[in-house]
This record gives C-alpha cells, structure tokens and sequence, in this order.
C-alpha cells in the first residue's frame, strides 16, 4: 500500500554512500513521519554545486509523503572520487544510492523515481536506461545529446564549456579523462575522441534501453539554453516510446527552475510534483491526460499545447534571400525564388549583432521578458550580410525550429564559421533575437563551395504585425570558441540548384 501524505514534520539525516570502489559520496535523506511504505525520489544535484541543493524541493515532497534522497555526485565538494561526467561510474552510483535507499529506508521499490536539474537530469535520464527499478524522471534543464550540446553544427560553444571547466576546477576534482577532453576540445584537436567521450555520456545513446524500461519521463528546458540547446530534446521526445512530456520555457540554463529551488512557486517545479504524484504515488493529477508538450510564449506567461512535437507548427512560410542591392547595401527576404547572385563580407571580425553572454542574455529575458536586441541599422555591412523583409500584415506566429539554406565559399583553407541570428525587427529598427545558430566548415578548401542546411534551435515567438523578418549573417560570435580566421573573406551565394532561403515554421 502506497501511503498518503504525511501529517508530521519529515525526519532528516545527512548520510554517506559507500560506493563499489570506495568513493564516499555525501547525501541528505528525508523521510515521511508516517507508517507504510512510500515512493521515492533520488535527487543528483546539479554540476559543481553540494547536495543542499534541494533542501526546500525535498522537505515538501517528503512532507507529501514521499522518502527523498539527494547526493552529490563523485568528484564534487565533500563526495570522494573524480568527476565522471555522467559516466559510467556515476551512473553505477546512482544504481547503488537506489539499492541503500531501498534496504536503509521505508520505500516501496517498485516506485522509485529519479530527478535533478543540469548535472543531475543527464544523470537521471542515463541511470533510467540502465537501471529499471527508475519508474519515473524529472529533468530540468539536461541534455539528451552532449556532443550536440558542446559541438552543434561542427562549432565549439566557447563560454558554456569554459564555464563548466572552471566550475569544475573551483568545486572539484576533475579526472584525467575530462581534463583531456576538455583541453582537446578548447584546442581545437583530436576532437573524434571528444565526440566519443559525449557519447558514452549522453541518454540519446541508450534510447532503446530507455524505452525498453519505459519510464515515465518529464523534460523541461529553455528555449535560450547555451548549454543544452532545445533541439536535442525535440528530437529525443519525439523518439520516446514511454509516458513523457516535453516542457519549453523563455531563459537560459537552469533559471526556469530557480525559484522553485529556494522553494519558491515554480511552474517547472509544479510538473515535477504532479509528475511523481501521477507516476509513483498513483494519484490522478490530471497530467497523464494533458497534451505532453507545453510551450510557454515568449514575452508572455500563457501556455500552448500540442499532441506531439510534429503538431506544434502547421505550416512553413520560406523566404528567399535576394541579391544585396547597391543603394541599401542589404537584401530582400522575399517569397520567391532568388538565384544567380553573390554576396561577399570580410569575415573574423564581430559585429554588434550576437547571441550574449552564457547565462546573463537569456536569462534576463526570463525575468523580463524582454529578448535580447540591437539596432539593425549599426550592424556592419562590411562584416556582416544583412537581409530584410517587407513589413508583415498580419502576426507571424514562429513556432519550432526555423531552418536556413546558404551557399557559402570561403576565400581560405582550414576551418571557418558563420553565425545566423533571425530578428523580429520594429518600425524603429530595433532587432528583437528570435533564435540564431552558428555552423563551421572544418577542412575547407579555399575556393570550394559549401552548402549550409541548419536548423536554429526551436521557439514560440509571435512576430507583431507591421514588424519585419532580419536576417543577419557574420562570423564571429563571443558565444563560440570557432570563428572565421582574420582577413579572410567569404562569399555567400543562390544557385539554382539550391536557392537560398530561410524557412519559417508557422501556427
């Protein structure tokens, strides 16, 4: 029998988990005050911070009747250990803090649950697909895809990593393995052997294991998250065979979920309890019957939902890049086909236009509400193509991943990038960010030709009518350690084999 909530303040303890090979790991336990067995729900916290973490969100589930366990994963503060990344030997953990909870604690084992926000979703996701007594996940602000994560597009997400790295090095013990990783990936060498070590650490991999197991998996994430872009979790949700849901906010890394961490109301945290009181407790919230996938609009506080990820745009408006006139020295985003021109900038150098600083930008906008902006007119045409189109008549409602095709000739060998930002631009000029992406050509040849199909990372953003569509293209981007190489140059071009568009995917 499951038992009900608890009527009584939960007990706490602070414990030590013994692992296979010794490693001490530091952990929180809170349990009902009430007879009975009771679900339970592991906690993994977050990259380099200490199992504190999730005092206030694990005192109200144990005070609604379920054990809570949290740990700090090895490597971290007071855990033994180095930093596995998610690997292998944390996903062991995990299975072994499960069987302590169950032998040391009065959980129902068949109704175990694991969750955590960043760090600590990879690792709930991953443990689900190795461990099947994991019934039910909550991950916040994870990722499903660690090579995408560091290395979307061929480019190298600069602030994100160094960030991660410098965490690692003030908070822990990073092991040799991830020291080496890390000093391939910010040099720009043996980067195959960097993919491989993302792989082993990322849930897409054992999507099959996953659903095999079929737990029941909530994912949360931020449309703007420089750390695990929304793309990856599209993709992966659409693949789970399971119960799952699939939920889209406006920010950054994480900041959807803070103020339910200081145990403040939280929209993201509110699924998590309805989520385990639905799939542990076997209590009827109402989420089982809701539509799994929920969009928070950007600039707004009001929800959408959809049947699947495929149902959330209804139709593509592709606008095609002209030939930059000479009097304007910009071009047109028009509906027709554009074939036959070329367009060169001088590339490595930075233009106003870019997508912030890790964490700061997008997270502003959470709290705001407000997108990161610039005037169109101060972006360099000298570094930067620009294109425009005519003042919309109606609202365009953006939702999913918009998509860009380009023909890209660079006048150097070796590697170079393009970063492509879409504004919603006002009457004033001022250019709201609605997404952008940065994809590199590694190895190329000077003189050779390069077709660009991307996707930007997935949005709900409403376009105002009498607003216009910008396109901006340079080749630097503070955001990315890869950039077009100095005085160099690249061409942009149509040909009629593969206009240049950008396509628009529309409710």
């Amino acid at each position: 029998m499951i038992a009900g909530p608890a009527s009584a303040a939960p007990s706490f303890q602070a414990v030590n988990f013994t692992t296979r090979d010794g490693v001490v790991l530091k952990g929180n336990v809170f349990t009902p005050d009430t007879p009975g067995s009771h679900p339970a729900i592991i906690f993994i916290t977050s990259w380099a911070l200490p199992s504190v973490e999730y005092v206030a969100q694990a005192q109200q589930f144990a005070e609604a009747g379920y054990v809570v366990v949290s740990y700090t994963p090895r490597g971290f503060w007071g855990s033994g250990g180095t930093i596995d990344t998610a690997g292998p030997k944390d996903i062991g953990d995990l299975s072994e803090v499960i069987s302590w909870t169950i032998a040391q604690t009065p959980t129902n084992p068949a109704r175990i649950g694991a969750a955590g926000v960043s760090y600590g979703a990879g690792i709930s996701l991953i443990g689900a697909a190795f461990d099947s007594r994991i019934r039910a996940v909550a991950a916040l602000s994870g990722w499903t895809d660690l090579t995408y994560s560091l290395f979307s597009n061929q480019t190298r997400h600069l602030q994100s990593a160094g960030l991660l790295w410098l965490s690692a090095e003030l908070t822990g013990q990073p092991s040799a393995e991830l020291q080496q990783a890390l000093s391939n990936f910010f040099a720009g060498q043996n980067l195959d052997s960097v993919i491989a070590y993302a792989q082993v650490r990322s849930a897409a991999t054992y999507l099959n294991r996953i659903n095999t197991n079929r737990p029941a998996i909530l994912m949360a994430n931020a449309y703007g998250d420089t750390f695990f872009g929304p793309n990856q979790l599209s993709y992966f949700f659409g693949k789970l065979t399971g119960p799952k849901r699939l939920e889209l906010r406006p920010g950054d890394h994480a900041i959807a979920e803070l103020t339910g961490i200081l145990g403040l109301p939280n929209d993201a945290w509110t699924s998590t309890r309805r989520w385990f009181d639905q799939y542990l407790r076997g209590v009827d919230t109402g989420i089982a019957s809701e539509n799994p996938v929920q969009l928070q609009l950007r600039g707004q506080g009001s929800y959408e939902s959809y049947p699947s990820w495929s149902a959330v745009s209804t139709s593509t408006a592709h606008y095609h890049l002209s030939e930059v006139h000479w009097w304007s020295n910009e071009g047109d985003l028009v509906t027709g086909s554009q074939t036959g021109w070329s367009q060169t900038i001088a590339a490595g150098v930075d233009t106003v236009a870019n997508g912030g600083a890790v964490l700061l930008t997008n997270g502003v906008e959470a709290i705001t509400g407000e997108p990161p902006t610039v005037w169109i007119p101060w972006v360099s045409r000298l570094n930067a193509a620009v294109w425009q189109s005519d003042r919309s008549t109606s609202p365009r409602r953006v939702r999913g991943a918009p998509h860009l095709r380009l023909t890209v000739t660079p006048d150097s060998s070796g590697q170079t990038t393009l970063i492509a930002y879409l504004y919603d631009t006002d009457l004033a000029g001022t250019g709201s960010l609605i997404t952008h992406v940065a994809a590199t050509l590694r190895d190329a040849v000077a003189g050779r030709t390069y077709a660009v199909d991307v996707d930007f990372p997935a949005t709900a953003y409403d376009i105002p009518s009498g607003h216009r569509l910008s396109l901006v293209i340079d080749t630097v981007d503070p955001l990315y350690a890869d950039k077009a190489p100095a005085f160099s140059s690249v061409k942009f071009s149509s040909p009629s084999s593969s206009p240049a568009r950008v396509s628009l995917p529309l409710r």
